[in-house]
C-alpha cells in the first residue's frame, strides 16, 4: 500500500470517528447540560492521550506548552471547540458539518494573509466561491435563516485559527502530547460553559456511556487525523477531510431525521467542489 493510500485511508477514518464523535455528543446534550458534556469528554481524551504518552516513553507535561504558538493555538482551540460544539447541539448536525468544511478555505487565507504563503487568483477564487457557499448554507436576510447559525461559523472560524497556530507548533512536541493539549483546553472550554449554565449534574449510566463512546471515537479519529496528515502527499489526502460531509449528512437523517433542504445542499457543493479544487491546485503549483 502506497503512502497516499494509507494516509487517505487514515483521513476517511478520521472523519467517520469525529462525524461519530459528534452525534454521540449531541444524544449526550439531550439528556446533560452541553457544558458539562464538552468538559467530561475533554477530561476522557485528556486521560487516554496522557496514558498514550506515557506508553511511549514521553512526559506528560513538556514546557513547550507555554510557548507562544502552542498559547495561541490553545485560544484558537477553545474558541472552535465550545462554539461548534454548541453548534451541532443547538442546530442540525448535518448544518454544522457542512459549515465545518470551509475551514481548509479560511486555513489557505489566513496562510497568504498571515503566514506570507503565495496563493494565486484561482486558488483566490476558489475561496470566493467557497465563501458564497457558506452562504448559501447560512441565508442570511431570507427566510430559514436561524441566528443559532453564527455558533457553526465561529467555530469553524476557531478551528481554522488552530489550524494556522499548528504550523508553528514546536516540532518537539508528539502527535500524543498535542493530544493533551488538545484535550485540555476541551475540558476548560467544558468548563467555562458549565460554570454559565449553571453548575454540574450527576449523569444517568446511558448518558455516561454515550460521553465515552463518543471519548473512544474522538480519541481515535484525533489519532487518525495526525497519523494521516504526516502520510503521504498533503494535496494528496488532505481532500478527503470532506467525507465527514458525507458520514455528518447520513448521521443526521438516520439518528435525528434531518433533511437537509435546496440551498443547503446547493451551497455544500460549492464549499466542497472548491475546497478540492484548491487542494489539488496547490499541489499543481507545489
Amino acid at each position: 500500500m502506497g503512502d497516499n493510500l494509507r494516509g487517505s485511508l487514515f483521513m476517511i477514518a478520521a472523519m467517520a470517528g469525529f462525524a461519530v464523535e459528534d452525534m454521540f455528543l449531541k444524544a449526550a446534550a439531550q439528556h446533560l447540560p452541553t457544558g458539562e458534556v464538552l468538559m467530561l469528554f475533554g477530561i476522557g481524551g485528556l486521560l487516554a492521550f496522557a496514558a498514550l504518552t506515557r506508553r511511549n516513553g514521553q512526559e506528560i507535561w513538556s514546557s513547550a506548552y507555554l510557548s507562544r504558538p502552542i498559547l495561541v493555538r490553545s485560544g484558537f482551540e477553545v474558541t472552535g471547540r465550545l462554539f461548534y460544539t454548541l453548534a451541532f447541539v443547538l442546530t442540525p448536525l448535518t448544518f454544522a458539518t457542512a459549515i465545518l468544511q470551509a475551514t481548509p478555505l479560511v486555513v489557505v487565507a489566513g496562510a497568504a494573509l498571515f503566514l506570507g504563503e503565495r496563493v494565486g487568483w484561482r486558488r483566490w477564487t476558489a475561496i470566493g466561491v467557497g465563501l458564497a457557499g457558506v452562504l448559501l448554507i447560512l441565508r442570511p436576510g431570507l427566510e430559514g435563516f436561524e441566528p443559532l447559525s453564527v455558533l457553526a461559523l465561529l467555530g469553524m472560524l476557531g478551528f481554522a485559527g488552530r489550524d494556522l497556530a499548528t504550523r508553528a507548533a514546536p516540532p518537539v512536541l508528539s502527535n500524543a502530547q498535542l493530544g493533551i493539549c488538545g484535550f485540555a483546553m476541551l475540558t476548560l472550554a467544558g468548563a467555562i460553559l458549565a460554570a454559565v449554565e449553571g453548575g454540574l449534574h450527576l449523569p444517568d449510566l446511558p448518558t455516561t456511556g454515550l460521553i465515552a463512546a463518543a471519548t473512544v471515537f474522538g480519541v481515535f479519529a484525533y489519532n487518525s487525523l495526525t497519523i494521516a496528515m504526516r502520510t503521504g502527499e498533503v494535496g494528496a489526502v488532505t481532500p478527503w477531510r470532506y467525507t465527514r460531509l458525507v458520514f455528518g449528512i447520513v448521521l443526521g437523517a438516520t439518528v435525528f431525521g434531518e433533511r437537509p433542504d435546496t440551498l443547503m445542499i446547493a451551497g455544500s457543493v460549492l464549499v466542497v467542489g472548491s475546497g478540492v479544487f484548491a487542494l489539488l491546485r496547490a499541489r499543481k503549483v507545489g
